[in-house]
This record gives C-alpha cells, sequence and structure tokens, in this order.
C-alpha cells in the first residue's frame, strides 16, 4: 500500500470515529432535547450537528473537491460568526431528520473528494490537512456537545466505564530547568495556524505542581473561606465573584457537611484524587495565590509538557512522539470524568509532571495571541479573530476531547469567566536561588 492510500485510509478511519461520536451525542436524546436550548451559553445540539455538517461542505465538498453545493441556502444560518449562541434557537434551523439526512449527504460526497484528491500539491491538501482540519472541527464540536449534555437537566443518557485508579506521582512539584526549548510546530501535518512556527523559548527555572489541583485540594480553599476573601482574587476576579454569586466550582453542591457533583444526570460524593474541573480563570488563579503559588504561563505549560532534559529536544507529547494510548491518557470521552491524579504513569513528561494530556483543560496565566511569525492559514476566523487580552489560553485537552484535537503545542482558549467547559489547572512558582543551589 503506497503512503498516499494509507493517509486516505487514516483519514476516512478519522472521519468515521468522528462521526460515530457525533451520532452517538446525538442519538443520545430525542428530537425535543435536541432542538432546544440547554443554557444560554450553550447552541441546541441539533444546530452543532448541522454546522458540522456545513463546515465540512464547505471546505471538503465545495473548497477542495470543487464540487457544486449541497446546501447553500443555509450557510448564513450555521455561521458561528453570524449568529449568538443564545439567539440560534430562534433561526429556522434544520430539523433533527433533516439535519441527519443532510450531515450523511455531505458525508458521502466527502469521502468521494477523498478518493479523487491527489492530497499533495497546495497546501491545504498536503498530508491531508483540509480533511485534518475538518476532524479536528467536528471533535471539537462534539466536545461542545459533550458539554451541553453536562448542562442537560434530566435522566442520565450517556454511560461509559470509570476511570482507572489513581497512583503514585512523587514529589508535588517538579523543577523544570531553565534555558532554551523549542515551543510550537512546524512539522506537524495537522497543526493548526496557531501552533506554529516552531520557535525557541528562553525560561528561568521554575516548578510546576506534578499532577492538576485536585477536589480535595480545591476544598481546603473553599474551606478556608476562599470565596469570601478579596485577598486572594484579581480586582477583576472578585468583581466576578460578587457579581455571579460564586461559593464553589460550577456542579459542586453541599449537603449537610459533605460536597456533591453532579455530572452528566449523576450526584455523586466529591472525589477528592480526582482533579477538580468546571473552574473559571479566575477561581484557578485565586486558588494558587492562597496556596503561595501562581499559574503556569503558556510557555512553561508546554515546556514542562514537551522538554527532554536528556536530549534538550521538545516531544510531540509528554511521553515521547508516539500517538497516545489508553494507558498514556484520559481522552476519547472513553470515561466521564478526570481520572484520580497518578492513574497514567506511562503518559509522564521526561521530567515527571503526570496527566498534562487529558482529564481537565488546563489554565495558564497567558493571553491569547500568535507566535512570532504567525501566518492565517487557512482563515482568519479560526484564530486571529480571537488574539488579544480578552481570552486566556488553556493546555493539554480533556476527558472529552479527542486525540485527533489534542497535542502538546495544540492551543485553546476562552473567556477567564467560562467554567462549563472541561477546565482544571495545575500552579507553578518560581525557583529561589537557595533551592537551585
Amino acid at each position: 500500500m503506497t503512503s498516499t492510500e494509507n493517509l486516505r485510509d487514516r483519514v476516512a478511519a478519522q472521519l468515521t470515529r468522528a462521526r460515530d461520536r457525533s451520532r452517538l451525542l446525538t442519538d443520545a436524546v430525542d428530537d425535543h432535547d435536541l432542538v432546544r436550548q440547554h443554557s444560554k451559553l450553550m447552541s441546541p445540539l441539533v444546530w452543532d450537528l448541522a454546522h458540522i455538517g456545513n463546515q465540512e461542505e464547505l471546505w471538503l465538498v465545495r473548497d477542495v473537491g470543487g464540487r457544486e453545493p449541497v446546501r447553500a441556502d443555509i450557510d448564513e444560518l450555521y455561521d458561528a460568526f453570524k449568529h449568538a449562541r443564545s439567539v440560534r434557537p430562534e433561526l429556522p434551523l434544520l430539523g433533527p431528520a433533516e439535519a441527519r439526512r443532510y450531515v450523511g449527504e455531505v458525508r458521502d460526497k466527502v469521502f468521494d473528494v477523498l478518493e479523487r484528491t491527489p492530497l499533495e500539491g497546495h497546501r491545504l491538501v498536503d498530508g491531508g490537512f483540509a480533511f485534518g482540519m475538518i476532524v479536528q472541527h467536528e471533535q471539537q464540536h462534539d466536545e461542545t456537545m459533550l458539554a451541553t449534555h453536562q448542562l442537560r437537566v434530566g435522566e442520565p443518557v450517556l454511560d461509559a466505564p470509570p476511570p482507572p485508579r489513581g497512583g503514585p506521582v512523587g514529589p508535588a512539584e517538579v523543577l523544570v530547568p531553565g534555558g532554551p526549548f523549542t515551543m510550537g510546530t512546524s512539522t506537524e501535518a495537522w497543526a493548526l495556524d496557531n501552533e506554529r512556527p516552531a520557535h525557541q523559548v528562553v525560561t528561568e527555572p521554575f516548578f510546576i505542581d506534578t499532577t492538576p489541583v485536585t477536589n480535595g485540594a480545591y476544598a481546603a480553599f473553599v474551606a478556608d473561606g476562599g470565596y469570601r476573601d478579596p485577598r486572594w482574587w484579581s480586582e477583576a476576579g472578585w468583581a466576578h465573584v460578587r457579581k455571579a454569586s460564586l461559593v464553589a466550582p460550577r456542579f459542586w453542591e453541599r449537603v449537610d457537611d459533605r460536597w456533591y457533583r453532579t455530572a452528566f444526570g449523576r450526584t455523586e460524593p466529591l472525589v477528592a484524587d480526582q482533579p477538580v474541573v468546571h473552574v473559571c480563570y479566575h477561581e484557578a488563579e485565586a486558588y494558587a495565590t492562597w496556596a503561595g503559588k501562581r499559574l503556569p504561563t503558556e510557555v512553561e505549560w508546554e515546556k514542562a509538557a514537551r522538554f527532554d532534559p536528556a536530549t534538550g529536544r521538545s516531544r510531540r507529547y509528554p511521553w515521547g512522539d508516539e500517538d497516545p494510548t489508553e494507558a498514556h491518557a484520559n481522552l476519547n470521552q472513553r470515561h466521564l470524568a478526570p481520572a484520580p491524579v497518578g492513574a497514567y504513569p506511562a503518559g509522564a513528561s521526561a521530567l515527571g509532571v503526570h496527566q498534562l494530556i487529558g482529564d481537565v483543560w488546563e489554565w495558564t496565566s497567558s493571553d491569547f495571541h500568535g507566535y512570532a511569525g504567525f501566518e492565517v492559514f487557512p482563515y482568519a476566523e479560526y484564530s486571529q479573530v480571537f488574539f488579544g487580552p480578552d481570552y486566556k489560553v488553556l493546555r493539554g485537552g480533556s476527558f472529552g476531547s479527542d486525540q485527533a484535537a489534542v497535542r502538546s503545542t495544540f492551543r485553546n482558549w476562552d473567556y477567564p469567566i467560562r467554567r462549563q467547559i472541561f477546565s482544571g489547572f495545575r500552579c507553578a512558582r518560581d525557583a529561589s536561588r537557595d533551592e537551585l543551589a
């Protein structure tokens, strides 16, 4: 089999995996749940489904394939920049049956385009990039739909086995040496524009937590009056705490003397050694200040994840260059919760930092911007329009992320008040001269 045939098979398999997941998330509920809005922060599930098909049609059927439009009349309805999520239920959207027929018809045409496309010769198709972009787009929307399921009220409709048990992780912090390392990528075929180009960055030595902050550790902050004490919060963070009346992470509930958490329709006692999830940037920053630490910068996070001190090179993933397996990370919606710390020793970085990939998206202190040498490709609306101080960068993916859409170079971003996403964090701190000596 030729390399092009191998690539086609890989693309087809990834497209099918993504569609299987979309189908699972939309078939799990009835038509009423598909068309209604479960939160003003989210689109109706049926909008996400048709939007997935529309983006696939625009890029693969029309642009790559040069085919006639399937449904040009709906382009504006499913343009994410034309209509805010809060008003999408009011639009004349495709109904569930029509949306399913539409995405099916588009996918049939895409497979035909895939068979007839050389996958080389110009940048959009080199290495199957446009197909990989659409795979990642669908998986990203699948994670968004999973977040909508978390916001849905009603009987549980999703099921998955529990994550593996935790284990020992060594010291609470790891020292990351100062000096240069290569950040970003210029070689990953499906990397998106904001991950490019590869460039050298120099850091000072710093300590980073071996694991994400756990429910148990965060509960100590809550018990210490963390949400009532403005000392730990930035000015913007404290204003948000008061405006939103925050008292604990989202989906936590205090019953008598015990914390419970609701996940996908099931309310259970809080698991102390699982990473805390559904906290916003301001909450993460406040906890870090209370703990005498800070959030890592995006540069620090990536160095902790990729830098191999034995060779000086940057790995694709914390554990090396091979793709993730079930032993490495909690990805692919395989479980419906973060795994306890220490559950993936095979996924630790060369420096001994655990669970950097999967489980929870990790807030960093960095604003979202392009790297030096950034070039828009293939459209500004993917990254560039979000650059600036309004968005904070998150790294590493969550249990709801698919491995096709997560790399050690992958960058996510959101408003610092958002916590419906599967977001957590770990802390960092500067290294003192005495500690270095």
